[in-house]
């Protein structure tokens, strides 16, 4: 069943990269979830390069109490990856959802860093 469940995810994936690119102009917000950490990234994929990039795991959650792949991570996380493209100076981005339907962590993320002032 796991198995099935990870294909069906890897064909989602797929089909929203076929669509989903990031450019220079407007690079891609990447969202990453694992069942206790959820990451973030904004990657320029006609350089290949990560501009910017945060995650649960990282210094910004050290004194967070508790899980930290739940929904309040999520948004602080969102909060966090926001505020760092700003600093880099990017104000748009595409939102790539990475296979996972848009609700729950994704979409906390999604709106956290709208309220930091990304366009998506």
């Amino acid at each position: 069943m796991a198995t099935k469940r990870m294909e069906a995810k890897t064909r989602r994936h797929a089909r929203v990269r076929k669509k989903v690119s990031g450019t220079t102009e407007r690079p891609r917000l990447c969202v990453f979830k694992s069942a206790r950490h959820i990451y973030a990234q904004v990657i320029d994929d006609t350089k290949h390069t990560t501009i910017v990039g945060a995650s649960s795991t990282g210094k910004d959650f050290q004194g967070h109490e508790g899980h930290r792949g739940n929904m309040e991570a999520a948004s602080k996380l969102g909060e966090i990856i926001g505020k760092r493209a700003a600093e880099k100076g990017i104000t748009k981005v595409v939102f790539d959802r990475g296979g996972n339907i848009f609700h729950g962590r994704v979409k906390a993320v999604a709106d956290a860093a709208r309220k930091a002032g990304l366009e998506f």
